[in-house]
């Protein structure tokens, strides 16, 4: 049983609840080719379900539910993500609050539509007939101090890439979401993340944003801001082994684990070295630093993109890449995103299964390319935008 017992800005207490995976695992195993790891699956179809870690909530539940919104984090814990994260970037006044990118707003909320709000854009809004095609906006958390922030409600993340006005523009949710949980999506602080997260007896995964303003920013440093999102979790108490910090930076993880020891332990240096090429996942000459190197820095974590992490023998069968072997032979241990992100598999996955997309063709594939991070990579942690495929496949072969 999941306590969901909430009492956070006023809102009524929610009653304890249990843990729910709905019809979607279920749907994608009935889509998978016939054989042993399928009728495992089918076999758990009356599990009692339960959170675990393995399964972390991205920004929520975002392929249905506004990204890091109260309404999305409830949604990962009820589909028992048992860690749930917030991208943490600041407004104006350099309070965190939690959005994949400091300057998405025009994409992820209303302010647009707000235009006492859209007036403090960093780029206004501009018509894609004015701009070759596409049409030119950037609203940023800086943009706005804490008290405006607050005001925005949440929408999906999208936008419409041809758009001749504001209203044309915001209706840009992608066809395979859907706007159906749209309608009450609320903003969080960073702090408030914590409380919400906390009170469900959850962990954390706060991710350090890359800025759009120029650092310092009005005398505040990158160490300040790294320096920030710990501290949020020691003013509210919260036991650091709950708390798995991360970045795309590697100085950040690298000031964690120098300055913040205790939470340093489990900083996950996101792995962004496959842009512009500076790394092969099937070259290991292209790993610099190399896993060992990492590994003699303090880092214990690395989580790279699901793509990263698998390959293809010559029978065309998924098994995993160099970067996954040498990352687990040095030590390090493996999360990876995002699953549940790259809608209908069908014609191959897109990004996110670039280097197997030869052996993706239905959707059902997800739960496939799921068994092989877990057996054979070995990971201990996938994000997932719908979290409950994570949870049902972790209920299933126990793990926590």
């Amino acid at each position: 049983m999941l306590s969901l017992l909430v009492l956070l800005g006023g809102t009524a207490a929610i009653a304890a609840e249990p843990v729910s995976v709905g019809p979607r695992p279920l749907y994608l195993i009935d889509d998978m080719d016939d054989g042993d790891l399928k009728e495992q699956l089918l076999q758990c179809r009356g599990m009692t379900a339960k959170s675990a870690d393995f399964s972390i909530g991205h920004r929520g539940a975002s392929l249905q539910f506004p990204e890091h919104t109260k309404e999305g984090y409830l949604a990962a814990a009820r589909m028992g993500a048992g860690i749930i994260e917030c991208d943490v970037t600041f407004t104006k006044d350099k309070e965190l609050v939690c959005r994949h990118s400091q300057c998405d707003l025009h994409q992820t909320t209303d302010i647009l539509s707000r235009p006492e709000l859209a007036a403090k854009c960093s780029v206004p809004f501009s018509p894609a007939s004015e701009n070759g095609g596409k049409p030119n906006v950037k609203c940023c958390a800086s943009d706005l101090t804490l008290a405006e922030f607050r005001t925005l409600r949440g929408k999906m993340d999208g936008a419409n890439s041809k758009a001749e006005t504001i209203a044309d523009y915001l209706k840009g949710t992608p066809e395979w979401r859907t706007d159906l949980y749209a309608t009450k999506a609320t903003l969080m602080t960073h702090r408030e993340s914590i409380a919400l997260i906390d009170s469900l007896g959850l962990k954390f995964t706060p991710e350090l944003k890359s800025v759009d303003v120029s650092m310092p920013y009005e005398g505040y440093s990158q160490g300040d801001y790294a320096k920030a999102l710990i501290a949020d979790y020691k003013a509210a108490g919260i036991d650091p082994a709950r708390v798995f910090p991360q970045s795309f930076n590697l100085d950040d993880v690298l000031y964690w684990i120098e300055k913040e020891p205790e939470f340093g332990a489990q900083a996950v240096f996101l792995d962004g070295r496959y842009r512009g090429n500076r790394l092969n996942p099937d070259d290991r000459a292209s790993f610099s630093p190399s896993m060992q190197e990492l590994a003699d820095k303090g880092v214990n974590y690395i989580a790279p993109p699901i793509w990263m992490l698998l390959s293809l023998d010559e029978s065309g069968k998924i098994i995993p890449s160099a970067y996954a072997r040498e990352a687990k032979k040095a030590g390090l241990k493996i999360i990876t995103w995002t699953l549940e992100r790259s809608g209908p598999l069908d014609e191959g996955g897109g990004w996110y299964y670039r280097s197997v997309q030869d052996a993706i063709n239905n959707d059902g594939d997800v739960m496939t390319v799921l068994d092989v991070l877990a057996k054979e990579v070995g990971v201990v942690g996938v994000f997932s935008d719908w979290p409950a495929t994570t949870t049902y496949y972790a209920n299933c072969m126990g793990l926590n």
